[in-house]
């Protein structure tokens, strides 16, 4: 069975972690399925954003157990590293949105941060645990620091301990925690949003994002005019500030009958 599926709908593609036997624990198999649900995603002109979500009562256990443990065979023949899927998931020019509504526990943790919107349930449990195991979350700590301030990140790191989906929406893991029966109408609330964006804007939004901030702020004030005036001269920006003034939809929008 496929630990991953992937399906689209209208302009929205849904990556669904589906190992629900393994607590859809980071193994090759599902690396590899997302990496390459990722990519057709991206491939897809159709598709503007991407939907993160899964099966069962976890959302991604961590590293699988059973294949590191004392297996350099199965690291060595692995196609794809999990640093490829996030660093991917950060680059791709589509927004990834993360539905979370059970626990993410180490890489699971990496996930929610590398996606651009991670909304989680208020009971859902996550927790840095790699300590624990005689490891450290050395991967997705390129990605927790970016959303998380050190010295909170420190204590999670250390103490490796679990907390709720309030807390962490408090500490930047994720966007926000909210009950589990308003989880589906928060996360179609986000895509109608982005979806009345511009397909090449936010592709542009998330570029300004992750290049910013290893400028200094004379590089970032020089490097973003430049951007901002390539941006306003495009096509995608005449038919957006086009529809504005003629108070319209600009043609990326489509209505649907729901």
């Amino acid at each position: 069975m496929n630990p991953v599926k992937y399906s689209v709908d209208g302009n929205v593609a849904t990556i669904t972690l589906a190992d629900d036997e393994n607590r859809n624990a980071l193994g090759n198999a599902l690396i590899e399925g997302i990496y390459s649900s990722l990519h057709a995603a991206i491939d897809d002109i159709n598709v503007r954003a991407i939907l993160l979500t899964h099966e069962g009562s976890v959302f991604c256990a961590g590293v699988n157990l059973k294949e590191r443990s004392g297996n350099a065979e199965q690291v060595s023949s692995r196609l794809v590293g999990f640093e490829q899927v996030l660093s991917l998931i950060q680059t791709c020019k589509k927004p990834v949105i993360a539905k979370i509504h059970g626990a993410a526990l180490g890489g699971g943790v990496g996930l929610a941060c590398a996606s651009d919107i991670s909304i989680a349930t208020e009971s859902t449990t996550f927790g840095f645990t790699e300590v624990r195991l005689g490891v450290a979350p050395a991967i997705i700590a390129v990605v927790c620091l970016q959303k998380m301030r050190r010295g909170e990140l420190t204590e999670a790191f250390l103490r490796g301990n679990r907390f709720s989906g309030e807390e962490a929406a408090k500490l930047g893991v994720i966007t926000r925690a909210v009950d589990s029966e308003h989880l589906e109408s928060e996360i179609e609330s986000i895509l109608d949003d982005i979806l009345r964006g511009g397909p090449m804007a936010l592709g542009a939004a998330k570029k300004i994002i992750n290049e910013v901030p290893g400028m200094s702020d004379a590089e970032a004030f020089e490097w973003a005019a430049q951007y901002s005036d390539a941006l306003f001269d495009s096509v995608e920006a005449s038919e957006g500030m086009a529809a504005f003034l003629e108070k319209r939809d600009p043609d990326w929008i489509i209505e649907t009958d729901s």
